[in-house]
């Protein structure tokens, strides 16, 4: 088998970042009022939880429409280093896996743990930029006087480390993992085999890639799937996240994920586990189509440019 070049060994990754920042520039409103969602049951409890539309207006009314762009530079830094991360890995793992397995097409239990392995990596390599995500997207939310007032992602990075340590930068963790697990299987693995099923059905051959309308019927299943294996895990690591020690007794509200875990449970019920999932569904579908869309046209591009096959 002739040696691979660097440029088609990079093409993954390359390809999966620049559909994964592309697509998070666009949603960014979304994630934001989704952030905002989850964490409104933690400072506000019994209250109802406000729908993303509410959220969205309410913050273009009190503080300009910039506002719903507070914290696109994490996002985008975020992207750059997790989503090229995610995408990548999970297509080199899928390409060496079908290569083991003679060339031909892996089943779901091969591509779902292609998913588990590299959202795990991903998550490992970008939760610094995520916590400096969830900070710039909650600041506002904290009483005046408790803000921290971020100027931007590395003022959120520095200012994070120098006054909380290091270890800060991957409060939640684990929830990060367990989540990122989640993710890549619901969104690339599920698009993997609803590539195949649609395909199927729509009478696709697929010779030279996925046709437009294959490539809308898989997106959309991987992103409610997406959506439906991630919230869950993303609801608890947001509050792990965003969690301050109360000014008094220098105590954090939850001790690790068990404890969020259960409080929420206690205090919200099942249905907590799923708060702000209009605004998270809104955000994972067309993140996800956008993301597993524009791929393919980026992929072909990059082949096209660089003489690839």
């Amino acid at each position: 088998m002739p040696e691979k070049s660097f440029a088609k060994i990079a093409e993954p990754f390359v390809c999966g970042g620049s559909a994964a920042t592309f697509a998070s520039c666009v949603i960014h409103p979304m994630d934001l009022a989704k952030v905002r969602m989850q964490l409104f049951g933690q400072l506000n409890p019994g209250k109802p939880v406000p729908g993303f539309a509410t959220i969205l207006t309410s913050m273009v009314k009190n503080d300009g429409i910039t506002s719903v762009y507070k914290g696109v530079d994490a996002a985008i830094g975020r992207q750059l280093v997790y989503g090229t991360a995610r995408i990548g890995l999970h297509r080199a793992f899928s390409d060496k896996l079908k290569e083991m397995n003679d060339g031909k097409p892996i089943n779901f239990g091969m591509k779902t743990l292609s998913g588990m392995a590299s959202g795990s990596i991903a998550v490992c390599i970008g939760t610094p930029f995520d916590i400096a995500l969830v900070r710039l997207q909650s600041d506002s939310m904290a009483p005046v006087a408790e803000r921290k007032n971020y100027k931007n992602v590395f003022d959120a990075l520095t200012r994070t480390a120098t006054e909380e340590g290091a270890g800060a930068l991957y409060k939640g963790l684990a929830p990060n993992i367990l989540r990122g697990m989640a993710m890549n299987v619901g969104m690339l693995a599920c698009y993997d085999q609803a590539k195949e099923t649609v395909g199927k059905l729509l009478g696709d051959p697929m010779t030279n890639g996925p046709a437009l309308t294959t490539q809308i019927g898989a997106s959309c299943v991987a992103g409610f799937t997406a959506a439906l294996f991630s919230m869950p895990f993303d609801l608890i690591k947001s509050r792990l996240m965003a969690q301050k020690a109360d000014p008094t007794t220098g105590k954090l509200p939850y001790s690790g994920v068990a404890d969020c875990a259960v409080q929420i449970m206690k205090k919200e019920g099942p249905v907590g586990f799923f708060s702000g999932f209009s605004a998270y569904y809104g955000r994972c579908a067309p993140h996800a189509m956008i993301i597993l869309l524009s791929i393919e046209s980026i992929t072909k591009g990059y082949r096209s440019a660089l003489g690839l096959s």
